[in-house]
C-alpha cells in the first residue's frame, strides 16, 4: 500500500458535502474521424480499460486509518470495474448548449463516492442544437478528486486516454502491475504505523515550523530591502465571497488562439495576464450590471504548478497559489491589462519566495481527525463570512496540446476544464488552451450566479473590448 502525501493528504480533509475535492473535464469529439464515421459506447468502454493499464493509480481506492490517526493509503481495488466509473447518457430534445451546460453543472455538484476508486467519467450524447459542433458530437465528462491529480498532472490523464491519430496501430498489452499491495491491510496494521508515523510526523512537523519561521524572516527582510514586492491585496467581498451551498452552474466561453495571441503581441504581455484581463473585465461588467461593483479592486488566487520550480516530488498534486490583483477599479480595458500584467509579475515574483505560496498544505499536515473537524467545523459556522482578508475568485490556466488528440478515433474539438469551490468563494475560472482555442469555463456556486449566460456574454464582451484595441494599435503601427 501506499500513504498519501501530505498535499494530497489535504484535499481528502478538506471534502465536505457543500464543497467536494474533485476536478473534472468536458472533452467534446467529432465521431465523423473515426473509423466508418461512428463511435459506439462499447468503443469508448475498451479505450478507456486499455489506457487505464497505464495508469494504475485510477485502478486504487481510498483506506483511512482508523480513528482518523494518519494520513490514508492507497490500495488496489479487488472489485475494479471500470463500467461502474462510465456512465451513458443523452440530453432530452433538443439538445442545445444551455442543456449541456446544466447536466455538467449537476453531474459535477456530485460528490464521489469516497470507497470506490475516485474518478467518473460520462459519455453525453444528444448534443443536436449546438449550432457550432460537428454533426453527431458526443461530450465526454470526467471528474477526478484533488488527491489523485492537479490542473498540471492532469494533462498526463488526457494523454493517457487520448491516441494522435484516429485508427492507431494495436498496441502490445501492458502488464497491469500494481504498485500498491492488493490485500486490504486490517485495522490493528494501520494503527500500528500510525503510531511509527506520529513520531515522525511530531519531529517533521517541528521540523517544518522552523523552517517556515526561516522562510518568513526571509521573505520579511527581502520585502524590507525591497527585493521582493510586497503585496496589496485588500479585495471587498462581493457575491461571490458568501458560503457555498451544495449546488453549480457552468458555463464557458470559447476564442480563438489566435485572437488572444493578437492582444498578447499589441501590448507586450502574456497569454495569461490576457485571460486575467479577460476575467476581471467580466466581473467588474457584470457586478456592474446588478449594481454591485465595489469601489475597491477585486483579486484572484492563481494556481501555480510546483513542478518547474521544486522539482518531481512522490505526491500527485504539486501545486502552490500566488494572490494577484484584478484592478477592476480601472474603466479603461488597456490600462486594466497593464496593471494586472505588473501585478502578477509581482504575485509570481513573491510566489516564488514565500512560504504562503503553500498554505493548502496545512489542511494535509496536521493528523486527519484535527484537520477535518477544522474544516467542517469553518465551513459549517460560515467562518469565512469573518475573515478580513479574501480573494474574489480562482483562474487556473492549463496550456494543453497544440496538435490533435482522439478518443476511440473521435477528434476532440473542444475542452473545459471545471475546478473546485471552497467555503469562501463561489466563483472558479479554468483557462485552456487546446490546438488553436482557447476556453474560459466557469464554476460557480448557483445561488451566487444565477444567470451563468449573462455571464458569459460579460466575458465575451470583455475579449472584444482587449481585441478592437489591439486592432487599433495594429493599424496605428502600419500606417506609421
Amino acid at each position: 500500500m501506499k500513504q498519501l502525501g501530505i498535499l494530497d493528504t489535504a484535499f481528502i480533509n478538506l471534502e465536505q458535502s457543500n464543497t467536494p475535492q474533485h476536478i473534472g473535464g468536458l472533452g467534446i469529439y467529432d465521431p465523423s474521424t473515426a473509423p466508418g464515421g461512428f463511435v459506439r459506447f462499447k468503443q469508448v468502454i475498451a479505450s478507456f480499460e486499455q489506457r487505464l493499464n497505464k495508469l494504475p493509480l485510477f485502478r486504487t481506492r481510498l483506506v483511512e486509518v482508523p480513528g482518523s490517526l494518519d494520513r490514508p493509503y492507497w490500495v488496489q481495488d479487488e472489485n475494479f470495474d471500470v463500467e461502474f466509473h462510465l456512465r451513458h447518457i443523452a440530453l432530452p430534445q433538443p439538445g442545445d448548449w444551455r442543456q449541456l451546460c446544466i447536466q455538467i453543472a449537476r453531474l459535477h455538484s456530485r460528490p464521489l463516492d469516497m470507497s470506490r476508486p475516485l474518478w467518473e467519467a460520462y459519455i453525453i450524447e444528444g448534443l443536436d442544437n449546438i449550432g457550432d459542433l460537428p454533426k453527431g458530437s458526443f461530450a465526454v465528462y470526467t471528474k477526478m478528486h484533488h488527491a489523485l491529480v492537479d490542473g498540471a498532472g492532469g494533462q498526463s490523464f488526457m494523454a493517457a486516454l487520448h491516441d494522435l491519430e484516429p485508427d492507431p496501430a494495436p498496441t502490445e498489452p501492458v502488464d497491469v502491475t500494481p504498485f500498491v499491495a492488493d490485500i486490504l491491510p486490517t485495522g490493528l496494521t494501520l494503527l500500528g504505523r500510525a503510531m511509527v508515523n506520529q513520531t515522525k510526523n511530531t519531529l517533521g512537523l517541528a521540523k517544518g515550523f522552523v523552517g517556515l519561521a526561516r522562510d518568513f524572516a526571509k521573505l520579511g527582510v527581502g520585502i524590507a530591502r525591497d527585493e521582493i514586492p510586497k503585496p496589496d491585496i485588500q479585495s471587498p467581498k462581493t457575491r461571490f465571497n458568501e458560503p457555498v451551498s451544495k449546488y453549480r452552474a457552468f458555463e464557458a466561453a470559447s476564442f480563438e488562439l489566435a485572437d488572444f495571441k493578437q492582444v498578447k503581441n499589441a501590448f507586450g504581455v502574456k497569454i495569461n495576464d490576457v485571460a486575467l484581463a479577460v476575467v476581471a473585465g467580466a466581473m467588474r461588467r457584470y457586478l456592474d450590471s446588478i449594481g454591485e461593483l465595489p469601489e475597491q479592486p477585486l483579486a484572484a488566487s492563481i494556481p501555480m504548478n510546483m513542478r518547474t520550480r521544486r522539482g518531481e516530488t512522490d505526491e500527485n498534486n504539486q501545486v502552490g497559489s500566488v494572490f494577484s490583483d484584478l484592478h477592476t477599479n480601472i474603466e479603461d480595458p488597456v490600462e486594466r491589462l497593464m496593471a494586472i500584467n505588473q501585478s502578477a509579475k509581482e504575485a509570481k515574483e513573491f510566489g516564488e519566495k514565500s512560504p504562503l505560496v503553500d498554505a493548502i498544505k496545512l489542511a494535509g499536515a496536521f493528523t486527519p481527525w484535527l484537520a477535518k473537524g477544522t474544516a467542517r467545523f469553518y465551513s459549517e459556522r460560515q467562518l469565512s463570512r469573518h475573515l478580513p482578508l479574501n480573494i474574489n475568485t480562482v483562474v487556473t490556466n492549463v496550456p494543453g496540446p497544440n496538435f490533435d488528440l482522439f478518443c476511440a478515433g473521435a477528434r476532440l474539438v473542444r475542452y473545459h476544464g471545471l475546478g473546485v469551490l471552497t467555503p469562501g468563494c463561489g466563483l472558479f475560472h479554468a483557462v485552456f488552451s487546446f490546438s488553436d482555442a482557447l476556453t474560459i469555463s466557469v464554476l460557480a456556486d448557483r445561488q451566487q450566479l444565477t444567470d451563468p449566460q449573462a455571464y458569459r456574454e460579460c466575458l465575451e464582451a470583455s475579449f472584444a473590448e482587449l481585441q478592437q484595441a489591439a486592432a487599433k494599435v495594429e493599424a496605428k503601427a502600419k500606417a506609421s
